[in-house]
């Protein structure tokens, strides 16, 4: 049985969008049996594009009902069935994040029609609901409303099936795992790191999902590289560990594979970085920087597993930001540098250029090595609605991560330390941590 589904919804990210009307077919494999459909109340303004787009006003869903007031019939109608819809992706998390708002953890095996129509009925211009449907004859009624794109959805459907069977395919049969159901239907839908263990119990891959139920069955489900049968064909046990937070999901992740050196983990396995990119004043003003191995207690703004991935890594930096090479002790020269000679450098390695105008330019090439201040936390999501996740950064260095209660995390700053654990840092850790304070909103920032 299939539960055939659309959403139209207030935008593109289900993290901070929400669910304006939802449509759901039920398909037996045959015929549609029973359709489903309502406006819901998003407790949100829906922006002017959206509405230009699917026609749906604040006023048409003022009167609708809220999310969870449909929740258990949706959660009935959708029970035991296969969550189909035409780029599957952004149906189901949409779903998912309203479930996870109200405490309930949707899991649904999944179908892609986009997908299945590139494997399908290949050669078509695009595989868009629009396109291919007026590819295919099929007539959509309600374009961009959500039992419009759903009836054209199982109409779609309906030839996919048909050539499926055509093709003698297996791309409708029963998945198998390599794991009992029992086992997969433990795995939860929520952020975290989970692990894949062989038949001697041990350690042959760790990942990390803010979906953790959905990223292992796209493991189990991908048969297209070499290397994912192989690893699926390994996999005799798995455990894993919830974090609320994706950024200790992701500190977490690139401990464990350095710890651990899984077997089917290729990048993030090497632990020794031994070579840095330090910085220093001379005693004209000029700042230097210098490719050096990492001794004593000095930190680097950057680290390297080798010398010469440093030194290619500052000739980049040099050529970009006009750095004097002498200074950045690539050119071992007496007198001026040999950029100097060709105009590249501005004179700063004879005092022609200031240190004050050389000295800006060297502070914009590392600002991004930088953290904004050397001592703070991160307070982010923690694994229930009253925890925080707290990562800690003391003198430009991470230090670890840890959990405790908002009321702590909000008012005692002082147990804020005692909750951390402690783990190493390096150059992927800086960049995990920059990455992630770049592009989130949703964390907190304490200075201390």
């Amino acid at each position: 049985m299939y539960a055939i589904i659309d959403v139209e919804t207030t935008g593109t990210g289900a993290s901070y969008g929400k669910i304006t009307e939802i449509a759901i077919v039920i398909h037996n494999g045959q015929t549609v049996t029973e359709t489903y459909n309502t406006l819901i109340n998003p407790e949100c303004n829906i922006p002017w594009n959206i509405t230009r787009l699917t026609g749906i006003t604040n006023d048409m869903v003022a009167s609708a009902p809220k999310f969870y007031e449909i929740a258990k019939k949706i959660v009935e109608l959708t029970a035991g069935k296969i969550f189909v819809a035409h780029n599957a992706q952004f149906d189901y998390s949409f779903v998912k994040e309203e479930f996870k708002r109200l405490g309930y953890d949707f899991k649904r095996k999944t179908i892609c029609t986009v997908k299945l129509g590139r494997k399908l009925l290949p050669g078509h211009r695009s595989y868009s609901l629009g396109n291919i449907c007026a590819d295919l004859g099929i007539q959509i009624t309600d374009r961009h409303r959500a039992i419009g794109d759903a009836l054209a959805t199982s109409k779609l459907f309906d030839i996919l099936l048909a050539q499926n069977n055509l093709l003698e395919s297996s791309l409708f049969v029963h998945q198998t795992y390599p794991l009992s159901s029992e086992k997969m239907s433990a795995i939860p839908g929520k952020t975290g790191v989970y692990y894949f263990y062989d038949a001697q119990g041990s350690i042959i891959y760790v990942g990390k999902s803010k979906d953790i139920h959905q990223r292992v069955l796209t493991h189990f489900g991908n048969l297209q590289t070499k290397k994912a049968i192989e690893m699926r064909d390994k996999v005799a046990e798995i455990s894993w560990e919830e974090t609320g937070s994706e950024l200790v999901a992701l500190l977490l992740e690139s401990a464990e594979i350095k710890k651990h050196k899984p077997l089917f983990n290729r990048s993030q396995r090497r632990s020794a970085f031994n070579f840095g990119l330090f910085t220093f004043e001379d005693s004209d003003g000029y700042l230097h920087l210098k490719i050096n191995p990492i001794e004593g207690e000095e930190i680097p703004l950057t680290t390297f597993h080798f010398q010469q991935e440093g030194i290619d890594y500052l000739h980049n930096l040099a050529e970009k930001y006009a750095l004097c090479k002498k200074l950045c002790h690539l050119d071992n020269c007496s007198g001026e540098c040999f950029e100097a000679q060709i105009h590249h450098c501005q004179g700063a390695c004879t005092g022609l250029e200031s240190a004050a105008n050389y000295n800006l330019r060297v502070n914009k090439s590392v600002y991004a090595l930088q953290y904004r201040s050397p001592n703070f936390f991160v307070i982010d999501q923690g694994r229930t609605n009253d925890e925080n996740a707290i990562i800690k950064i003391a003198s430009g260095r991470f230090v670890g991560f840890g959990y405790a209660s908002t009321d702590c995390a909000s008012e005692n700053i002082e147990f804020l330390h005692d909750c951390i654990q402690k783990y190493n840092d390096n150059r992927d850790i800086r960049v995990i941590i920059k990455g992630y304070l770049n592009r989130s909103k949703n964390h907190k920032i304490i200075e201390i």
